[in-house]
């Protein structure tokens, strides 16, 4: 499929209730579109890299997501993805698009330490949330677990006091930590304890922060979890 294509597609199936929902969580350009049908044409976009990187660049966030679905991690420069990280203005595409991709690049926890201290709210999200992603991606060699340890104590100290977004992706560091390190499980789980509930902002809409503990453990009553070999979804 052409650029063109994809994007007439898309305007042709977003629809006014998705632009109500996303519109209400900091969507700008868009045209509505469910994941679900975003994937209807993902088979036809994701052998293009060029044409993923120029979906990306049209600032329109259903083309966006799209754009991290499909394209291919381990091709993408650290430029690149640093381009994605500042223009990502809204949690769905730091926190899943440019975190899920970065998590699977060469360049992920490169980054994802970078990334965390932003002063920028979105990039210091996608930092947390890419780091995140990375446990679950990761093997067991892969990690560093002193410095996954310090994080947490980072998260103990000073959740309360950061950025309102950044706040969510703390919680859910936490969360990843204690799911897939099973070395910083107790620790994880500690610390998730003492945070307690952590309150963010999220306007006009339904969603909730989870409660970190009790996240933690309903996972884990459903076995040790595996590993992910890809991450987006």
């Amino acid at each position: 499929m052409t650029y063109e294509e994809v994007m007439s597609y898309l305007e042709e199936v977003g629809s006014e209730q998705t632009r109500n929902i996303f519109a209400k969580h900091g969507a700008r350009e868009f045209y509505g579109v469910k994941v679900a049908d975003l994937k209807k044409i993902l088979k036809y976009v994701k052998k293009d890299q060029k044409l993923a990187l120029k979906l990306y660049d049209s600032g329109n966030s259903d083309a966006m997501y799209l754009a991290g679905l499909a394209v291919d991690a381990k091709l993408m420069t650290k430029e690149q993805l640093q381009s994605w990280a500042k223009e990502a203005y809204w949690y769905m595409l730091s926190e899943y698009t440019v975190a899920w991709v970065a998590a699977e690049s060469p360049y992920a926890l490169e980054l994802a330490r970078e990334w965390m201290r932003s002063d920028e709210e979105m990039i210091a999200c996608a930092g947390w949330s890419t780091y995140s992603s990375y446990l679950g991606y990761a093997g067991a060699d892969d990690l560093d677990l002193q410095e996954v340890a310090r994080l947490l104590e980072q998260v103990r100290v000073g959740i309360h006091e950061a950025p309102n977004r950044v706040r969510f992706d703390m919680n859910g560091f936490v969360i990843s930590t204690g799911v897939y390190v099973p070395e910083l499980r107790e620790a994880a789980q500690r610390v998730a304890k003492e945070i307690g509930k952590v309150h963010v902002d999220v306007g006009d809409t339904a969603c909730k922060v989870p409660l970190a503990s009790d996240y933690i453990e309903k996972v884990l009553s459903r076995g040790e979890p595996k590993k992910k070999k890809n991450l987006r979804c």
